[in-house]
């Protein structure tokens, strides 16, 4: 395995050379592909072309791993457009893990090359000579991970719910690729309504979920801490792990209380159904998109709650999206050290660079200027309350997928909004984060200091 400390670095590929165009141009070409497939008449049910609004909407929801749909999947859809939408979905999980983890090793490496006595124990992973060891890993991973899902799914399809042995696979395999790809496509009309207080069906789903929403990087160490013993976590994994945890479990607690009497979600359901119906719901926010409850009939203060998690997201160089816990973690470090007066930030025994602060709030604030901007552009464009615009804005930007019911009731141009929002939402994080870690600019002078009155 190469080492940060030695040599002079490897030419740099094209593709890091310039990340932003190579991760956009990637996806742009597989969001065509999936279009022009999806238009073909033997994709539909009726043998008739889609409209391209609805073929768009869909390649870019599947590519992006969203989940929002302007056309019931399972019904409109034939089983040709459905496999391509579960090509779709893998292409962009696997894609996004791959690019992004990339990204983040040569991050890693220019760092390691910089302050080499400092950052080398930070920088434990693969060199980006290693390249096609990366996309090994993450393919390898991904399939494991997806089958090994998908098998207590195609039990329970196949033993309790009557399918045949082939329809069983076929539904547990696509939920299982959704569910770890952070999709949130499903083949039933109400998602996973019917199945909402079956645990034997929702655990996996939730399992698959916080495994390919937690990030590539931490998987990779835990499975290297597990084959060596080592007991030094990264900071990286360390934010990750513990942010992550702790909004799951605020995610459960807050949809648990807000909605515990709500008679058209939880109030008519026993303390077991409860709970399993907590917990995914709970966890979808993380990016997922399932829902086991009709969106529509939740509490504006549950749907205010979920808005904030699906803008927050999940791990870094995962198949989750929103600004990511790592960004919303340091932005929570830079408050409390500001709050204490300290000069420096420090996380969990090491020192925040200032370019590191910036560049987590460059990605918060831009993020909040788009959802504000989609979602003005929303209103005026659609006779819907602000909770569901806002909810639909925000889920496509996060790229999650849950819905309040009304995406399929926007006129053609607040689809291609959203369609924009999934893009972006998608790819725009990552681009930027690295856009901003690459730039390196050295400025030879500085202007007279001059502090203006803040608040």
């Amino acid at each position: 395995m190469p080492s940060f400390a030695k040599g002079r670095p490897a030419s740099v590929p094209w593709l890091f050379r310039r990340p932003a165009a190579a991760v956009v141009g990637g996806f742009g070409a597989a969001v065509a592909v999936g279009t022009a497939l999806l238009l073909l008449p033997v994709a539909t049910q009726d043998g008739t072309s889609a409209p391209i609004v609805a073929a768009l909407f869909t390649a870019v929801s599947a590519v992006c791993v969203t989940g929002l749909i302007v056309v019931d999947t399972p019904t409109y859809w034939s089983t040709v457009g459905e496999l391509v939408i579960l090509g779709l979905i893998q292409v962009g999980g696997i894609g996004i893990m791959t690019l992004a983890t990339l990204l983040g090793l040569l991050i890693a490496r220019r760092i390691g090359l910089r302050l080499q006595l400092t950052a080398q124990t930070e920088t434990k992973a693969l060199g980006l000579g290693d390249v096609r060891q990366v996309v090994g890993a993450i393919l390898a991973l991904s399939v494991a991970i997806e089958l090994v899902v998908a098998v207590p799914l195609v039990a329970r399809f196949a033993l309790f719910y009557g399918e045949a042995p082939g329809r069983a696979v076929y539904l547990g395999v696509f939920h299982a690729v959704s569910a770890f790809n952070n999709a949130g496509f499903a083949l039933f009309t109400d998602n996973m309504m019917p199945f909402a207080t079956d645990p034997w069906i929702c655990l996996p789903i939730v399992v698959a979920v916080v495994l390919g929403g937690i990030g590539f990087p931490v998987l990779l160490e835990l499975g290297r801490r597990i084959r060596t013993g080592t007991r030094r976590w990264s900071l990286h994994v360390r934010i990750t792990v513990i942010t992550y945890a702790v909004l799951l479990v605020v995610g459960v607690a807050a949809f648990l209380i807000t909605e515990w009497r709500n008679p058209a979600t939880l109030g008519p359901l026993g303390i077991g159904g409860k709970a399993v119906v907590g917990l995914f719901h709970g966890v979808m926010p993380r990016t997922a998109g399932f829902n086991s409850v009709d969106m529509g009939e939740l509490y504006p203060a549950t749907l205010l709650i979920t808005d904030i998690l699906m803008f927050i997201g999940g791990g870094s160089a995962g198949t989750a999206g929103g600004i990511k816990v790592t960004t919303f973690a340091l932005l929570a470090f830079v408050i409390a050290a500001e709050v204490r007066g300290e000069p420096t930030v420090h996380v969990l025994g090491r020192r925040l660079p200032a370019a590191v602060q910036r560049q987590a709030l460059t990605v918060a604030l831009l993020g909040v200027g788009l959802v504000t901007v989609s979602t003005v552009v929303l209103l005026s464009l659609a006779p819907f309350r602000l909770d569901d615009v806002l909810f639909e804005v925000v889920s496509a930007f996060g790229t999650v997928g849950l819905s309040t019911g009304i995406t399929a009731d926007l006129p053609p141009a607040g689809q291609l909004v959203l369609t924009a929002m999934m893009f972006l939402g998608r790819l725009g994080p990552i681009t930027l984060a690295s856009a901003l870690a690459l730039r390196d600019r050295v400025r030879r002078y500085e202007l007279p200091e001059e502090r203006p009155i803040v608040g």
